[in-house]
């Protein structure tokens, strides 16, 4: 099964700009919260559960919840296993960038290149700001750096 990141990420971007429409209300732990949006993957054993929701501010964010059927032997009962992920707005980017990378990798057994390291440029030495440790105990080494010379 192929995986189309440019996707996933429209999909974040379109969350994140769509209207609040179809809103349905939540009651937990008596607090309101806004339902705005659902999906549901059946994967097997697991269901995922991503649901969009408003905060009191208005601000949408996402809870992922992977839920598995199990079996408890003591009371002899089905119950469900369930692991839930919030991410808020301003981390779907980096999110989806990292899973994008970790999935790539898991495809195609290849790291991704690491960009390569930006030169840092070297500031001149200020004699007022740049001070060693070595300078801190000696009032002279900072009075000569200081003087004007004509």
């Amino acid at each position: 099964m192929e995986i189309n990141y440019k996707n996933i990420r429209k999909s974040m971007e379109e969350l994140e700009n769509k209207e609040k429409e179809n809103v349905k209300t939540d009651h937990f732990a008596g607090q309101d919260r806004q339902e705005i949006f659902a999906e549901v993957v059946r994967a097997g054993k697991r269901t995922y559960f991503f649901d969009v929701k408003s905060t009191r501010a208005g601000e949408y964010y996402l809870t992922i919840t992977e839920s598995k059927r199990r079996f408890n032997n003591d009371q002899g009962k089905f119950f469900y296993e369930k692991h839930k992920l919030f991410l808020y707005k301003e981390d779907f980017e980096k999110f989806a960038n990292g899973l994008s990378t970790t999935i790539e990798f898991i495809q195609t057994g290849k790291a991704p290149e690491e960009p390569e390291p930006v030169a840092e440029i070297q500031a001149e030495k200020d004699p007022h700001i740049d001070v060693e440790f070595e300078d801190l105990g000696t009032e002279s080494s900072a009075t000569e750096d200081t003087e004007v010379k004509d």
